[in-house]
C-alpha cells in the first residue's frame, strides 16, 4: 500500500501473546520493551476465552461460542465463556491504558482472521463454519463489526495511537489448499477460491482506516494473495523462507508491502547477538539486489511467533532483543 511510506511502523514489535495470566506485567513489559511501536497482550494461559480463538469469538457481534470438548462452538446466546472473554479483554485494554498515558506513536491490536476463525469455530453440529459458505460470510461480517467496536475503545482508550491492526491467519494456507480436516477427521473441507478468501479479508480490513497486517507463522504464506486484498504488511516466520520465495518478497518490497520478520525464536533458547540474528536478512536484501538504505523503512522485526509458550524471563529477553537486533540493522544495513 502506498500508505506505507506515509506511515510511521516502529522498527520492532511483538507478535501478541505472552506468556502469564497477570494484564498488568504483561502491558508494563510491552511498553517497556518497544517505546515506539508497543502491542495490546494476549494471555491464553488464563484459559477458554483468553486464547486465540475465545478472544476473537468474544469480539464477534450477534454471534456467540461457547467451549464444548472439541472446542469452540456457535451457540444462540452469549454464554459464560463469551462473557469471560470479554472481560478478559476489558481488563487488557484496562491495562495498555495505564501504560500508555501521553503516548503518541504506533500500536498494534490482533485479532483472528475470518478464515483461521472459520476453520476453528464449530457450526451447532460440529462441522466447522468453513464448511457453509453463507456461514462464513455472515462470521466475516459479525467478526468485521466486532473488530471496529473493538479498533474504536482501544482508540478512545489510547488517544494518541496510531493504531494497526494485526490479523492472525495460521490456517490460510490450509483453507486455500483443501487441507482443513472435517470433525471426523477422515476427510477435509473442500479448499475456498482464492477471490472469496481475498473478499473477505478486504471486507475485516475495510472496518479500520489505519494499516492491516497479516500475520502467520505457517510456512508458506501467500504474500502475493494478501498483497492483492490490500494488505499493508504481512508478518512471517522468517526461518521458513526459501529461495523461492525471493519473487514473491521482492515485489512486495517494490511494493511497498510492510514485512514483519520474525527473526527471534519464540520459545526458550539461546540467543544469538542482535548482529546474528538479522545476518538472513541483510542476505536475502543483497540476493534480491535491493538497496540497503530501504531495510529500515521496510523491515520490522519480531519474534518468529507468539510467546505464550516461553518463559516470562526468556520473553522479556526476546522482545528487547528484537529491539537491539533493529538498531543493528539501522545501524549496519549492509
Amino acid at each position: 500500500m502506498s500508505e506505507n511510506s506515509q506511515f510511521r511502523f516502529g522498527a520492532a514489535t511483538g507478535i501478541g501473546s505472552m506468556p502469564g495470566q497477570d494484564a498488568r506485567e504483561a502491558a508494563k513489559t510491552v511498553t517497556g520493551s518497544f517505546e515506539d511501536f508497543p502491542f495490546l497482550p494476549e494471555l491464553p494461559a488464563r484459559g477458554p476465552g483468553a486464547d486465540m480463538i475465545g478472544r476473537s469469538a468474544g469480539m464477534l457481534v450477534e454471534m456467540y461460542a461457547r467451549v464444548e470438548p472439541s472446542g469452540w462452538r456457535l451457540g444462540d446466546r452469549p454464554g459464560r465463556d463469551t462473557k469471560r472473554a470479554r472481560s478478559w479483554l476489558r481488563e487488557d485494554i484496562d491495562a495498555l491504558e495505564e501504560f500508555t498515558q501521553g503516548y503518541q506513536g504506533a500500536l498494534k491490536v490482533q485479532a483472528v482472521g475470518p478464515w483461521t476463525l472459520a476453520a476453528a469455530l464449530e457450526l451447532r453440529g460440529g462441522e466447522a463454519v468453513l464448511s457453509d459458505a453463507g456461514a462464513a460470510r455472515d462470521l466475516t461480517a459479525s467478526l468485521a463489526e466486532g473488530l471496529r467496536l473493538h479498533l474504536a475503545e482501544v482508540a478512545r482508550r489510547v488517544p494518541g495511537a496510531t493504531l494497526v491492526l494485526q490479523l492472525d491467519e495460521p490456517s490460510l494456507t490450509t483453507v486455500l489448499r483443501g487441507q482443513v480436516r472435517s470433525a471426523s477427521g477422515y476427510r477435509t473441507y473442500r479448499a475456498v477460491d482464492r477471490q472469496v478468501v481475498e473478499g473477505a479479508l478486504r471486507a475485516v480490513a475495510g472496518v479500520h482506516d489505519g494499516p492491516v497486517v497479516v500475520h502467520s507463522c505457517a510456512p508458506d504464506v501467500p504474500f502475493a494473495l494478501l498483497r492483492r486484498a490490500g494488505m499493508a504488511g504481512v508478518s512471517f516466520d522468517f526461518s521458513l523462507l526459501t529461495e523461492r520465495d525471493d519473487d514473491v518478497i521482492g515485489e512486495a518490497v517494490e511494493g511497498g508491502t510492510r514485512l514483519f520478520a520474525g527473526v527471534v525464536p519464540g520459545t526458550d533458547g539461546p540467543l544469538s547477538d542482535p548482529a546474528g540474528s538479522v545476518m538472513g536478512v541483510r542476505t536475502l536484501w543483497r540476493r534480491l539486489g535491493l538497496d540497503p538504505g530501504l531495510l529500515t523503512e521496510t523491515v520490522t522485526l519480531t519474534p518468529s511467533c507468539g510467546l505464550a509458550g516461553a518463559s516470562p524471563e526468556y520473553a522479556r529477553r526476546a522482545l528487547a532483543h528484537c529491539g537491539q537486533a533493529a538498531r543493528s540493522l539501522a545501524d549496519n544495513p549492509e
